[in-house]
């Protein structure tokens, strides 16, 4: 990801849903430099952190992130938007946007047939937003998400 997206020293990336940031971790380590920072709504991911990562870390809401317009060159977002409502889900496509002045990149868990829709379902207990493949790009759309994105298939 830090070759992909051409990361140098001086960088700022924000992973949104970072969890116990272990990305962030291996993406400081990758790309020598850079500035990480990470917000989560849990607690707990961010007390179980990785410690060299957790002064970067802070709680917050992916629906509204407390940063400035503009503030990262990479603003990541993997496996995490699934847990929103509608509402908030609509936010925080739009934040991200707000927050990145140039790459973005999301994962988010959908389906292609019924059984996907399905495994999905039962797979992803936490989840709120259970969306096909056409139905997260028209999200993105209507949002203005302009990054870059990937499904995860529960086949």
């Amino acid at each position: 990801m830090a070759a992909h997206y051409g990361l140098r020293a001086g960088d700022r990336v924000l992973d949104v849903g970072c969890g116990k940031a272990f990305l962030l971790y291996e993406l400081a380590r990758a790309a020598p430099g850079i500035e990480v920072a990470g917000v989560d709504i849990s607690a707990y991911a961010l007390d179980h952190a990785k410690e060299e990562v957790k002064p970067f870390l802070a709680r917050a809401d992916a629906a509204a992130l407390p940063f400035g317009d503009g503030e990262f060159d990479l603003v990541l977002s993997l496996n995490t938007l699934h847990n929103l409502y509608c509402q908030d889900l609509f936010r925080a496509l739009k934040e991200m946007e707000r927050v990145g002045k140039k790459n973005k990149y999301l994962a988010v868990e959908s389906y292609r047939t019924e059984r996907e829709k399905v495994n999905l379902m039962c797979w992803v207990l936490t989840g709120e937003c259970f969306f096909h493949t056409s139905e997260w790009e028209w999200w993105f759309g209507l949002a203005g998400y302009g990054g870059d994105y990937s499904f995860v298939f529960f086949e």
